[in-house]
């Protein structure tokens, strides 16, 4: 287990947080955002030599204009920056610019010691948290709590160097990716005005990411003479972006939603921000009025079978969230958090087919994200109710290991290898978890 110092520094100033900010602040699980995140991302950290295949997006529920990645593998992106966006290019900038932190070296110290930490982790330690409990596609869930004070003002710094080697890593990664370098332009211009104001009162992203005009400029020339700087967002981004904005507006702001989105505005975004506005507000019959009508536009949108079943889902209406959650998972097979969402309502259902269907359908999810403890959760769960105790205890076990509970998680290990068949791969795993909780105990220890 990395120690926070470890964590800090692999950051290395892609982020400040105080901690008050860290009491108020939450992660946000949402297929649909951390699909849109992810393709904006991807091709970044193809360009980059990284491995895009394994990019794990995490939204931070904070209104500041921040963002950063990990080692390549961990993308954390502030609501605060994509509320703020008017275009998907002004966030791949930012995601560019910190992937040129990464390919310029600037975390070399600790790159080996953040691939060996779990997200929980970081963001644990990030944050000064105690807890995170993650949740399903809900915008309002995984509420991180907690508030461990970590000094971070002086440790998480770059030197105006850095920020200008970042820049021009960016200015070639949006080159070989044929992107237009204008949404960074924007956003450098967002950040240099903020340098004006008080400290208190700017951006972390200001403080810890040092601005000069020059910087600007510098982008400003490689902006004349790109054949790519005229180049727009595709259209698939344009409508993604635009999407993503209601929908966090909606979930973060009902209210303020349904006065952004009036019913006279019947864009798509419009009427996405309002389904979720009225049930954010308990207001069932007019959010099924919304999402019914963009079903029946687009049958084929996982996303909007999704809502319509987290709808159902908090109106106790389980047979009827769970039809919509199959036709969700059977439009986008390949997302765990739906998988989890269907699996937990058949769970729900207490029929002994269903519970193995939920089975299945979390034992896939587990093979596209094993780091999710709330899949491990339910997983222990289905096994329980099929009188799999063994694999139940397995379950659990994985559960509290990856939330650093190595007490429970070693019970719950020792409990799994006397009741599995000795030498079965589900045996070796609980024997693995047995040896990485004395590990991680023992380090505790020193």
């Amino acid at each position: 287990m990395l120690r926070a110092s470890a964590v800090m520094a692999l950051i290395a100033a892609c982020i400040l947080v105080t901690p008050a900010a860290a009491r108020k602040s939450s992660l946000i699980r949402d297929a649909e955002i951390e699909d849109t995140i992810r393709a904006y991302t991807t091709p970044l950290l193809a360009a980059a030599g990284l491995d895009a295949s394994v990019v794990k997006v995490h939204i931070v529920n904070s209104p500041d204009l921040n963002a950063f990645v990990a080692s390549g593998q961990q993308i954390f992106v502030f609501t605060g920056l994509l509320q703020a966006s008017t275009t998907p290019a002004q966030i791949i900038g930012v995601i560019a610019h910190e992937t040129g932190h990464i390919m310029g070296g600037h975390l070399a110290r600790t790159q080996e010691a953040l691939r060996a930490a779990s997200s929980q982790s970081i963001i644990t330690m990030l944050l000064g948290a105690a807890a995170i409990v993650a949740g399903q596609g809900d915008a309002a869930t995984a509420l991180i709590v907690g508030g461990q004070q970590v000094g971070l003002r002086g440790l998480l710094k770059y030197s105006r160097t850095q920020e200008s080697a970042a820049d021009q890593a960016a200015l070639k990664l949006l080159e070989a990716t044929r992107q237009s370098a204008r949404g960074l332009a924007d956003f450098l211009d967002i950040l240099g005005d903020q340098e004006a104001l008080l400290p208190e009162s700017q951006d972390p992203y200001v403080r810890s990411h040092p601005m000069t005009r020059e910087r600007i400029a510098a982008v400003q020339r490689h902006l004349e003479r790109s054949p790519y700087s005229d180049v727009g967002d595709s259209p698939e981004f344009l409508i993604a972006h635009e999407r993503m904005k209601a929908k966090l507006m909606g979930y973060l702001r009902p209210a303020r939603a349904l006065h952004l989105y009036p019913t006279s505005n019947d864009s798509v975004g419009a009427r996405y921000a309002r389904a979720i506005a009225y049930h954010r507000l308990a207001k069932l019959s007019e959010a099924l009025a919304e999402i019914d009508g963009l079903i029946a536009e687009f049958p084929n949108d996982p996303y909007f079978h999704e809502l319509r079943g987290d709808m159902l889902t908090e109106n106790q209406r389980v047979a009827d969230a769970t039809a919509a959650y199959r036709r969700a998972v059977t439009l986008q097979p390949n997302s765990p958090l739906l998988l989890l969402s269907l699996a937990r309502l058949q769970i729900a259902l207490g029929d002994a087919a269903q519970t193995g269907k939920a089975i299945a359908h979390l034992e896939n999810a587990i093979r596209l994200e094993a780091t999710n403890p709330n899949i491990w959760r339910q997983l222990a769960i289905g096994y329980g109710r099929s009188d799999d105790i063994g694999m139940a205890s397995l379950a659990s076990a994985e559960e509290h290991f990856l939330l650093d509970r190595h007490g429970d998680a070693r019970r719950s290990a020792e409990r799994a290898g006397h009741l599995l068949p000795r030498g079965s791969p589900a045996w070796l795993r609980s024997q693995d978890i047995l040896s990485a909780t004395h590990d991680a105990e023992a380090k505790r220890e020193r």
